[in-house]
C-alpha cells in the first residue's frame, strides 16, 4: 500500500463526498438540524464514502476503516494493517465551516498535524474534509483531482449489545 493511501486511510475521520448531495439543504437549518452542543462525537464511525484527490475510494477500502472517538482522542484502524493511528483532535465551532485540528501521537502518522473542516449532518452522520498536507484548512467540502484533500462521510455504528448474542445450536454431525 503506498504511503499516500496509508495516510488517507489513517485519517478516516469524516463524512462523505459522493454519498452526500452537495445540493441538499444545509442541515444546520431546519427540522432535522442538531445543535452542536447536543452532538455526541464519542463512538465508532465507519466511512460511507470517501474521495482522495478526485478519486473515490472503493467499497472494500471503506469497509476496512474504523474510526473510534472518545473524549477528544481518536483511533483509526484499518483491517489488515498492523498499526493503528492514534491521536487527539481539537474543534473550532466558532467559524463556518467548523474546523478541526488533528494531531497524530502514534502510528504511521506520528507527529503529523492535519487541518480539516467538518459538518454535522445529523446525530449519526458527519462529513470531514482534510488537507493531508497540513498547510491550510480546506475551503469547501471538495477533494479535486491532484489535490491533497481527503473528503469522507461517516456514519455512527450501533454499539454491539453483548446481551443480544443469541446462542445457536451447533449442527449435529452425529445424526448421520
Amino acid at each position: 500500500m503506498n504511503h499516500r493511501f496509508a495516510l488517507l486511510l489513517s485519517f478516516a475521520l469524516a463524512t462523505c463526498c459522493h454519498a452526500d448531495d452537495e445540493t441538499a439543504p444545509n442541515p444546520s437549518s431546519g427540522e432535522n438540524a442538531i445543535h452542536q452542543a447536543e452532538f455526541e462525537y464519542n463512538g465508532v464511525w465507519k466511512p460511507k464514502g470517501a474521495m482522495l484527490g478526485g478519486a473515490l475510494l472503493p467499497p472494500p477500502a471503506l469497509q476496512a476503516i474504523t474510526l473510534t472517538i472518545k473524549d477528544g482522542n481518536y483511533e483509526v484502524t484499518v483491517a489488515g494493517e498492523d498499526l493503528s493511528d492514534k491521536g487527539v483532535y481539537l474543534l473550532d465551532e466558532t467559524v463556518t465551516p467548523k474546523r478541526m485540528v488533528i494531531k497524530s501521537l502514534s502510528g504511521p502518522n506520528q507527529g503529523k498535524v492535519i487541518l480539516a473542516i467538518y459538518e454535522i449532518k445529523n446525530k449519526n452522520a458527519m462529513r470531514v474534509c482534510y488537507d493531508l498536507s497540513g498547510r491550510a484548512f480546506p475551503t469547501g467540502f471538495k477533494a479535486p483531482k491532484g489535490s491533497d484533500l481527503y473528503l469522507a462521510g461517516y456514519r455512527r455504528q450501533k454499539p454491539e449489545n453483548p446481551d443480544d448474542k443469541r446462542i445457536r445450536p451447533k449442527p449435529d454431525s452425529e445424526d448421520q
